[in-house]
């Protein structure tokens, strides 16, 4: 399936929860795209769905009172088209069209004149007191993302170098963990750390090395943050806060295996990188980087040498970052 084959798709199944709200007396006053397509940050790797994140807003005053009868609906939408798997989780609506490989996730905002937001929250049987609207800033994190300084030297290379760095991690978390824990690695956290840790490598000519920005920035990450605090033993908890409301933890889900092995297999990452920094074979680096984040990495020549600047870039084409679709 093309991307564009994707948004279309999604085009039509926006317009159709538009019909539905319209009819069910609350109607749609504005939707948008969220998520790593919104911040150029996402990866679509071989044989995996296309990734959509659609946003829709209706007016607080206008919004019903309980938070599931919206994702009720959108349920009913979906169901309607085809989609045998949707399901109301608790931030969202989502949905897998195995035909088209696509999925897709609906979260349902309120919005109130002052222009705050708020997401509706809960699953489809869920109890009066595990459901509510919740203020939410989605637009807000959207912006915080895509945010830089346009002025400074490089700025838009230095930032499109932090989108390859998020690309790069959301790759190997995919490569390296089951999926048990790798559900719980949450993009946008990942998105987070990588943003308030970011340290750039950008030459006077405005030539990127990539690699020497993703190992400074996990060490940033490792040592110079408080992301992994340690519970025992080589047990270690992670904490990432929302940096916009409601300034959430955003791994508050997560437990302390999740964050042991995400802490202990980064630091293993950083020493590979390491090892490639120091190897003096091109191709030896390549197989290194090969093994920490998969076979979509490109093979390099067994002549070449890693004098060259082959490998710094090499990460910008590689498969790893694949599309900017996906998440």
């Amino acid at each position: 399936m093309e991307y564009t084959t994707a948004r279309l798709k999604d085009e039509s199944i926006t317009a159709d929860i538009v019909e539905r709200f319209k009819e069910d007396g609350y109607p749609v006053i504005e939707d948008f795209i969220q998520g790593s397509l919104a911040t150029f940050t996402g990866i679509r790797e071989k044989g995996q769905d296309f990734d959509i994140d659609r946003a829709i807003v209706i007016e607080a005053e206008l919004a019903p009172e309980n938070p599931i009868t919206p994702k009720l609906a959108v349920l009913e939408v979906l169901e309607g088209r085809g989609f045998k798997n949707a399901k109301i989780k608790k931030p969202c609506v989502t949905a897998d069209y195995k035909a088209d490989d696509l999925h897709i996730d609906i979260p349902i905002y309120r919005k109130y004149d002052n222009g705050q937001y708020e997401l509706a929250v809960g699953k489809k049987h869920s109890a009066e007191d595990n459901r509510e609207w919740a203020k939410s800033a989605p637009r807000e994190l959207i912006d915080w993302v895509n945010n830089y300084d346009a002025n400074e030297a490089y700025g838009s290379n230095k930032h499109d170098q932090f989108r390859r760095i998020v690309r790069y991690l959301k790759r190997w978390r995919n490569f390296t963990f089951g999926d048990d824990v790798r559900r719980k690695i949450y993009s946008i956290g990942i998105a987070v750390m990588v943003k308030e840790s970011f340290v750039s490598s950008i030459n006077d000519e405005g030539f990127p090395d990539d690699l020497t920005a993703l190992r400074k920035t996990i060490d940033h990450i490792l040592n110079y943050r408080s992301y992994f605090t340690q519970v025992d033993v080589d047990k270690y908890s992670v904490n990432v806060t929302l940096p916009v409301c409601p300034y959430r933890d955003i791994f508050h889900s997560s437990s302390i295996v999740t964050g042991t092995q995400f802490r202990n297999k980064l630091s293993a990452l950083l020493k590979t990188l390491d090892k490639v920094a120091d190897e003096e074979q091109e191709s030896k680096q390549c197989e290194l980087l090969r093994n920490a984040f998969g076979e979509d990495f490109p093979e390099c020549a067994e002549t070449s040498s890693a004098s060259s600047n082959a490998v710094k870039t090499v990460f910008a084409s590689a498969g790893v970052v694949g599309t900017s679709q996906g998440a």
